[in-house]
């Protein structure tokens, strides 16, 4: 789904040094479409660097030295610390990028809305205004699909929200295709929700297409596993 082009060319005004990465990378300074490919970037090399510490059966915390301070001799500790510096440098630059993300399309919806909103005040003062085009959605772009559902167990609170499986997943709570970190921060909207509802927007295919806002309550002892009792697999 593409952007609208107000979002593609969407700038705002920040500091010069406000939004600097670790190698002095001033992304204040690009369109927000190149700021979401920088996003995608960073992700993927996470990934990758995340499977080369997976190769020598190592995490960000495992031990690299013997008791005594001696360098694992099992272990490719050059690299490992390698992998992990790099982790950490592309960590502090995947914060910028997020926290840059959330005020451009904080500025963008602002701005659409001031738009609508003069619209709509010019509508009301001009009513024989001919074939007015209304001012694209900027929202639904943004809510791109970033997960899909790929089973749900019966009589589990995903069910009963009416989950179905193959459903795409367009936001859940707060969580969108923006921030959503490999679906992690919608584990931690599952895990702080329990006793509340969730509103799940999405889309489900077929004919004729759908999209439609769902309400999840998560709980446990709903008589299987998890809160939920649906997979969601990013896409």
């Amino acid at each position: 789904m593409g952007l609208p082009m107000a979002m593609e060319n969407a700038t705002v005004a920040l500091g010069p040094s406000s939004w600097r990465g670790a190698d002095g990378t001033d992304y204040g300074a690009l369109p927000i479409m190149q700021i979401i490919e920088k996003k995608q970037g960073v992700e993927a090399e996470l990934k990758e660097l995340s499977r080369v510490l997976e190769s020598h059966n190592v995490d960000m915390s495992t031990p690299l030295t013997t008791p005594d301070g001696f360098p694992r001799a099992d272990l490719d500790v050059t690299q490992i610390r390698t992998t992990r510096s790099r982790i950490i440098h592309i960590r502090n630059d995947y914060k910028v990028i997020m926290q840059l993300l959330e005020a451009k399309l904080h500025e963008v919806h602002a701005r659409a809305q001031s738009t609508i909103t003069s619209r709509e005040l010019v509508h009301e003062s001009s009513p024989t205004v001919p074939n007015a085009t209304p001012t694209e959605p900027i929202l639904p772009a943004i809510e791109t699909p970033f997960a899909k559902v790929s089973n749900v167990v019966a009589g589990s609170p995903a069910e009963k929200a009416g989950l179905r499986q193959d459903d795409q997943i367009r936001k859940f709570g707060n969580v969108t295709w923006l921030n959503h970190e490999n679906l992690s921060r919608v584990k931690h909207v599952v895990q702080s929700s329990e006793g509340r509802t969730v509103i799940v927007k999405l889309v489900r295919e077929g004919t004729p297409h759908e999209e439609l806002e769902l309400e999840l309550n998560p709980r446990h002892g709903w008589g299987g596993s998890g809160m939920l009792g649906c997979t969601l697999v990013p896409l």
